[in-house]
């Protein structure tokens, strides 16, 4: 095709605005007469490589004011009155009699004598013991002391030795005894009670009504209680006490020690008498009548700590 002197004017005319028009309307970097800025990251060293990568926090929205920027308090006594909730009276149940006070009183180790108290042994108050009587019925008594070598005191004229559990000798002659487990004087110190524990508490006090039970010679006041209680489906837990031998009983019933005051747990007496040594080494005979009883007081309200025998 030939192409003539205007026509090559016009087509260089048409290049030309197309040219101006990409160099001032396009969009890309370098075409307006701007560039790119390229950056090279900082190197990375050993020592935060694979940790958290830290982003730069928000400025907060306004900053808490200062303290000097706070209104000072108020000197008006009358306005401080206005604001100060009213004292809480002191309660007035009978809680503020239970044994240490509202907020207790007994340090861990006088818990721990109290324990021991109600679980038998060198027991104060429980019914004077003959010396003489218990040597020579094979009690062995610490002259230093007057006790044997479990803390025992002797035992008074006319009751039983305590056995030793491992010296016991248990045979298939078959006897019965009666046993029965009352916690009534919680009934009347519900007050003192551990609030969790109400709902366990029988509206007459009996755990177990006097029921006539089968032991086997040689048995003892512990090895029939933790029987029947199996046998009847009472929870009972006890911890061993190598300083008394003997079985200790924490709770019974899911009520323990301590549950209702400061003083109070688990004591047992056989025929109206609160020996001063613990169940494992009560020996049991035929027509023995056991009674397991929950003190709030040391065994004032069952007649335990100033027992005078029967």
């Amino acid at each position: 095709m030939k192409l003539t002197r205007g026509k090559v004017v016009g087509v260089l005319a048409v290049l030309v605005i197309l040219a101006a028009a990409f160099w001032y309307g396009g969009g890309a970097p370098g075409l307006q007469g701007w560039t790119v800025e390229k950056t090279t990251p900082p190197p990375v060293s050993l020592e935060t490589a694979g940790s958290t990568p830290q982003t730069t926090p928000l400025p907060s929205a306004s900053p808490a004011p200062a303290a000097s920027a706070l209104p000072a308090p108020t000197e008006n006594p009358a306005a401080q009155e206005e604001t100060e909730p009213a004292a809480t009276p002191a309660p007035t149940s009978g809680i503020e009699s239970r044994p240490g006070g509202l907020e207790g009183g007994f340090t861990a180790e006088e818990k721990i004598a109290a324990a021991q108290a109600i679980a038998g042994g060198s027991s104060p108050g429980v019914e004077k013991g003959d010396a003489a009587y218990s040597e020579a019925h094979g009690m062995v008594l610490d002259p230093n002391t007057g006790k044997d070598k479990y803390l025992t005191d002797p035992v008074p004229e006319g009751k039983p030795l305590p056995v030793e559990p491992q010296d016991a000798s248990i045979s298939d002659t078959a006897y019965t005894c009666t046993l029965s487990i009352s916690c009534a004087t919680i009934l009347d110190n519900m007050d003192w009670l551990d609030p969790e524990k109400v709902e366990l508490v029988p509206e007459d006090g009996w755990i177990l009504e006097p029921t006539t039970v089968t032991f086997y010679e040689g048995e003892s006041v512990f090895n029939v209680l933790q029987r029947t209680c199996k046998q009847k489906g009472i929870h009972m837990e006890f911890e061993n006490t190598p300083m008394y031998n003997s079985a200790y009983i924490e709770g019974i019933h899911n009520l323990y020690e301590f549950d209702c005051g400061e003083l109070s747990g688990w004591m047992y007496k056989v025929n109206e008498w609160f020996p001063n040594y613990g169940c494992s080494r009560y020996q049991l005979k035929d027509g023995d009548v056991i009674c397991w009883e929950y003190t709030c007081d040391l065994g004032v309200d069952v007649g335990g700590f100033y027992s005078t025998g029967g």
